[in-house]
């Protein structure tokens, strides 16, 4: 929204918030004239903006109206999993408390008030996260600012609300020797499994983005791209679609993990012959058919690598930890954030950071012991 302030005199300004046009086409302002200093002036600015925000529009559309017609557009660019969490958080939890309310009408108090009631007896009696709540309140957010953008209100009030804080968990992180038994494991009761959790590991890569691997991904300098990812869509079909930050990246595969997928196409070679198919570098190494043409469904290989750990007596390690257990040892063998970051498939290295802080502990005070021994070596110390 529009709005901004003009120098009047000495010590006196005006505000100017522009509100659109009306049905004539005509421009329309909201004005006060305002004495003291320019910060004074600016607060006093801002506080007009949300009165504006507060009084304008002619809209009565609803948030049932606004969800539903998000939901048809964002249907576009969202994936199957994210869509099916939206609609699940909007009919479950958003849509019975504010479905009927104007969108112009909801105040940041009205949230406040929402989250705080969400926290303490949830939906049906129990209480959600600070976590959970933050994600309806993220949900809201996105929806009203897509509203502020469509011009049915001035100001988004999620932005003045105030959800619960949240600390990132720690994460629990398996060790090297866990990371070997249940590879091991998984090696002597299903080869297709262990190859894929030893290249979970190795890369770091998401489930669905190995899922998505054909045999053309690889090169014969060892060099494995990442380009796309598997999701489970309705109706129990897969889709294959870009990467989380939908960037593509090469990764380096070493000599002794591309000796266990050189094993896993020669078995996959057997089963096309088996089936009367002739073997293709588009097939997927990681197929839930004969022929290769189908991948894996991520979350049965979320399942199997669960059944692994429940034999084993491992308890509290899923899946995407290989993922955190890669980032940890990279960056604790003091392997710059930068290529962390790039293996991954982080868009930036401050997401690295964020991530995985508490891994560089260690170096730290390594560097620190370093320095020390710097100092002292030159007799200052």
């Amino acid at each position: 929204m529009r709005g901004h302030l003009e120098a009047r005199g000495s010590g006196t300004w005006r505000a100017k918030v522009f509100l659109g046009q009306d049905a004539s086409g005509r421009q329309r302002y909201l004005t006060r004239t305002i004495h003291g200093t320019k910060r004074e002036a600016d607060a006093q600015l801002r506080e007009l903006m949300l009165e504006a925000g507060l009084a304008h529009g002619t809209s009565q559309a609803t948030m049932d109206d606004l969800a539903a017609k998000w939901l048809e557009m964002a249907a576009e660019t969202l994936s199957p999993s994210t869509l099916r969490e939206y609609r699940r958080l909007l009919e479950k939890i958003i849509l019975p408390q504010f479905g009927s309310m104007k969108v112009r009408a909801i105040r940041p108090s009205d949230l406040d008030s929402f989250y705080a009631r969400l926290r303490r007896r949830g939906v049906s009696g129990r209480p959600l996260s600070g976590q959970s709540v933050h994600h309806v309140h993220a949900l809201i957010r996105r929806l009203l600012n897509q509203a502020l953008k469509w011009g049915w209100i001035m100001v988004n009030p999620a932005i003045n609300a105030s959800p619960p804080r949240v600390s990132r968990p720690e994460l629990e992180i398996p060790n090297v020797e866990v990371v070997r038994q249940i590879i091991d494991f998984a090696e002597e009761r299903n080869p297709d499994i262990a190859c894929f959790l030893r290249l979970a590991a190795v890369t770091g890569a998401r489930r669905g983005e190995l899922c998505a691997v054909r045999w053309r991904d690889f090169d014969k300098l060892g060099m494995l791209s990442i380009k796309h990812s598997i999701v489970d869509g309705n109706n129990n079909e897969l889709i294959e679609k870009g990467t989380k930050t939908h960037a593509s990246r090469k990764v380096s595969i070493d000599p002794m993990t591309m000796a266990v997928v050189d094993a896993q196409r020669e078995r996959c070679e057997e089963r096309s012959k088996e089936c009367g198919s002739k073997f293709s570098r588009n097939n997927f190494v990681f197929a839930g058919t004969l022929d290769g043409s189908l991948p894996w469904r991520p979350h049965r290989v979320t399942l199997a690598f669960g059944r692994l750990c429940r034999e084993l007596g491992i308890e509290g390690v899923r899946l995407h930890d290989l993922r955190h257990f890669t980032a940890t040892q990279m960056l604790a063998a003091g392997v710059p954030v930068k290529t962390v970051a790039g293996r991954l498939g982080h868009a930036n290295a401050a997401t690295t950071l964020n991530v995985y802080a508490h891994a560089l502990e260690s170096s730290d005070i390594d560097a620190a012991h370093l320095l020390g021994r710097i100092l002292n070596d030159q007799g200052k110390l």
